[in-house]
């Protein structure tokens, strides 16, 4: 059988690999080909093309966003067809698939996270698929996603405060270890940064946490207060962008101005009568 899926085959494919990567997360053991021989069985399909939707399923998902399966490296150029088969997949499997399943809070066994350059600044080149994982995230709204995730959210915020606390240990500075503050938690939003920490120096530093289980160029919103804030306060605001949230967290920062790095969208705006 040759040529593109048809829905009822990307949902079959979908369902199965949903069932092995809610296995992996769980730590269950599972066989991989005893569920290619399954779908085989379901699509008609052999097992080569089965192995290639597989990674293809996977590169859905990291421009979605969300957790996929190691094993099967994200393959890119696939159909349409198989992106709606597998957001149709996540909706419905909420329970565990959901991201808020996946933010516990745990103390770090090494708290320091892996600080590494924003993309901007990296040596390496765009990769080949930047714009076909843009398009994706932009058509389902991962931002939106991620900052309506409030687990996710508070969960990564936690994560960098941690680390903000081992850095300031590090550098003997316990004195302003115990003076960070986790202002979004303890205030509520409305500061323009989550966490209050200091450099070694004893600067006020303003973090602001964006946090998501996808790649390090998921998009993110970020609101007119906390722009104000990055601009009023430059030598003291910065934004750690946490990404890979779930299997391995990493980090970088962005400091202003913000449009050095990323290209900031008006998304929405207040409508007032006149």
């Amino acid at each position: 059988m040759a040529g593109d899926w048809s829905d009822e085959q990307n949902d079959a494919i979908v369902a199965d690999y949903f069932a092995m990567l809610a296995d992996d997360r769980a730590g269950r053991s599972y066989n991989k080909a005893a569920h290619n021989r399954v779908v085989q069985a379901k699509t008609g399909r052999p097992r080569g093309s089965i192995e290639y939707k597989h990674q293809n399923i996977s590169a859905v998902l990291k421009a979605l966003g969300e957790d996929w399966i190691p094993g099967y490296k994200p393959a890119f150029n696939f159909q349409t067809s198989l992106i709606d088969a597998v957001v149709r997949g996540l909706d419905r499997a909420p329970m565990h698939l959901a991201k808020e399943s996946l933010a516990p809070s745990y103390v770090m066994e090494t708290p320091t996270l892996w600080i590494g350059p924003p993309p901007t600044l990296s040596n390496m080149p765009p990769p080949d698929e930047l714009e076909q994982m843009s398009s994706i995230a932009r058509k389902f709204d991962v931002a939106g996603r991620d900052a309506r995730n409030r687990a996710l959210g508070l969960a990564g915020e936690e994560r960098v405060l941690e680390h903000e606390r081992a850095t300031l240990l590090a550098a003997g500075r316990t004195d302003l270890a115990e003076r960070i503050r986790w202002v979004s938690h303890v205030d509520g939003d409305g500061a323009g940064y989550d966490i209050l920490s200091f450099e070694p120096n004893g600067r006020d530093r303003l973090v602001e946490v964006k946090t998501t289980n996808g790649w390090e160029r998921t998009p993110f919103h970020i609101s007119r207060n906390e722009l104000a804030v990055a601009e009023g306060r430059r030598e003291h605001w910065t934004l750690v962008r946490l990404w890979n949230f779930t299997r391995e967290p990493r980090a970088f920062e962005l400091r202003p101005p913000l449009e050095a790095h990323v290209s900031l969208m008006a998304t929405s705006y207040q409508a007032s009568f006149l």
